[in-house]
C-alpha cells in the first residue's frame, strides 16, 4: 500500500512540474534561479523528446506501481499514458515533441518580454 502511495504522490509531482514548464517563466522573470531551474527543465524536456527517453519520474513511478501491484503498471511515456486519459485523445511522440517546442517558444516569449 505505501508503495501506491507514493507513486500517486510522483504523479502529483509530475503534473505539478509539468505546470512549473508551462508557466515557469512567469516566476523566472522575476527570480534568477528559478528561470536556472525553468530553462534547465525546458531543456532537458527537448532533450527527452528529441532522444524518445522518459523522464525520471515516469520510471519511478513505474517502479512503484509495479512493486504494489504489477497489473496495474503500464509501459510508455507518463504524458501519453496520463494526458491521453484526460483528454481522451491518442497523442503521437510527433504531437508532444511539437507541443514541447511550443512551449519553448512560449515561454521565450514570456521572458523576452519581460526584459
Amino acid at each position: 500500500m505505501l508503495h501506491k502511495i507514493f507513486a500517486d504522490c510522483v504523479v502529483l509531482l509530475h503534473f505539478l512540474w509539468i505546470l512549473f514548464l508551462i508557466f515557469g517563466a512567469f516566476l523566472g522573470v522575476r527570480n534568477r534561479g528559478i528561470k536556472c531551474i525553468h530553462l534547465s527543465g525546458l531543456f532537458f524536456a527537448i532533450l527527452i523528446q528529441i532522444f524518445g527517453w522518459y523522464c525520471p519520474l515516469t520510471h519511478l513511478e513505474f517502479w512503484l506501481r509495479s512493486r504494489h501491484d504489477p497489473s496495474i503498471a503500464y509501459a510508455g511515456s507518463f504524458i501519453i499514458h496520463y494526458m491521453e486519459r484526460l483528454v481522451y485523445l491518442e497523442i503521437s511522440q510527433t504531437g508532444v515533441l511539437l507541443a514541447t517546442i511550443g512551449l519553448v517558444f512560449f515561454n521565450s516569449w514570456v521572458y523576452v518580454r519581460e526584459r
